[in-house]
């Protein structure tokens, strides 16, 4: 098992001057089945590897924490059932696994900010965002608000959390930043994006990065009272009736859940608040219990506001992306007929001489019309008959 970290640093930085320079480190692949960080991994390599002179810090990436997880599309550590982000800081002198959780942990303490990129498990699709533990809001909230994600979840702490990487860096004064976006085992590029402007935007504000960055989304901050869990009363198939992100009000239907043996409607899922919805079921197969979805209460006007910005944003991309499909399902523009090519012409002229030929001799056997007055016919000039005759003969 090898975990492996890609640095990058301003040229010709000694090993003593790296220790001075702030650290930014993009870590991901925690577990297995998270892929949606692999592709703002490679994003961000190149956008630094294009511009390497804007490089003023350090940067670590470290595309998989998991590897053979990765490989393996399994979530925890295979061979150990164990899942990794549920044994940190770890043990220097325990097993395997908690060797490994302890120099993860060793190699990115002292760090200026570490973001731990997750996406969901196959079940449900999370829209980008930062979650931060209450202890921990007044240091990494302004930090979160510089990653271009749609809202900060500022939630209550809980035991299982303190085995979490996260958990472990902040403790020890490395501030860590949790993302979740899209769904396990997929790639969303639109929300990958995202990301990457975010990172820049955070390499800006710590002094490791002076290149240009793109203006990033003022994201609504939440808490624990202002979110909602909504969840399966009944087992079947849930078909949602919405999108993600998509502005409710009260006792609006999210979807339902049917049966296909039967073809009934066995519960109408509406919504309890006025809200945006961040977490909608992906997987449709749900029991009693399952999560259904996750609403971001609305209700403040500060919410409403940036709910409308948000709201406003999504449809003028939509509009764009219709535009943009609309004008490549046009027609293309005919091509003009081009010339007729000067060699083709001269290729084709002995067949056409071919032909007056082949037509001379039954023209010669039709009746001449009558003339109007008979005229005595004039011989032919000599030069003239010696150029038929080799037309002939040809």
């Amino acid at each position: 098992m090898q975990i492996r970290r890609n640095r990058w640093q301003p040229e010709g930085t000694t090993a003593e001057e790296a220790k001075k320079l702030p650290r930014l480190c993009v870590v991901t692949g925690t577990h297995g089945d998270e892929l949606e960080g692999q592709y703002v991994c490679w994003l961000m390599n190149r956008a630094i590897a294009a511009h390497p002179e804007y490089l003023t810090g350090i940067v670590d990436i470290y595309p998989a924490l998991n590897p053979l997880g990765v490989d393996t599309i399994t979530r925890g550590i295979p061979r150990f059932d164990l899942d990794m982000n549920r044994i940190f800081p770890g043990d220097a002198r325990g097993t395997t696994e908690e060797v490994i959780a302890a120099k993860i942990v060793a190699d990115m303490a002292g760090a200026s900010c570490v973001v731990d990129i997750h996406a969901s498990n196959i079940f449900l699709r999370e829209i980008p965002q930062v979650r931060v533990n209450v202890n921990t809001a007044e240091k990494l909230v302004p930090l979160a608000k510089t990653l271009n994600c749609d809202f900060i979840w500022v939630h209550a702490a809980a035991t299982v959390l303190e085995s979490t990487l996260a958990w472990s860096l902040n403790s020890i004064g490395t501030p860590c930043l949790v993302a979740e976006m899209g769904v396990g085992m997929r790639i969303t590029k639109d929300y990958g994006e995202k990301m990457l402007a975010g990172l820049l935007n955070l390499a800006k504000t710590l002094g490791i990065w002076k290149g240009p960055v793109e203006k990033v989304t003022e994201p609504i901050v939440s808490t624990d009272g202002r979110v909602g869990f909504i969840n399966a009363n009944a087992a079947g198939i849930f078909i949602p009736e919405i999108e993600h992100w998509m502005s409710l009000r009260k006792g609006d239907l999210l979807g339902i859940v049917t049966d296909p043996v039967t073809g009934e409607v066995l519960e109408e899922v509406r919504s309890p608040s006025n809200g945006l919805v961040f977490t909608l079921r992906e997987y449709p197969v749900v029991n009693p219990g399952s999560l259904l979805a996750r609403i971001l209460d609305v209700d403040s006007e500060a919410a409403k506001k940036a709910a409308a910005k948000s709201a406003k944003a999504a449809a003028e991309k939509a509009a764009q992306k219709k535009e943009t499909t609309d004008k490549a399902a046009e027609p293309a523009a005919p091509k003009p007929k081009r010339a007729p090519c000067r060699r083709r012409a001269k290729a084709a002229a002995p067949e056409a001489a071919e032909v007056k030929q082949a037509q001379a001799p039954e023209a010669a056997k039709a009746p001449a019309a009558p003339a109007a007055e008979a005229k005595p016919a004039k011989a032919a000039p000599k030069r003239a008959a010696k150029r038929q005759t080799v037309k002939k003969e040809a």
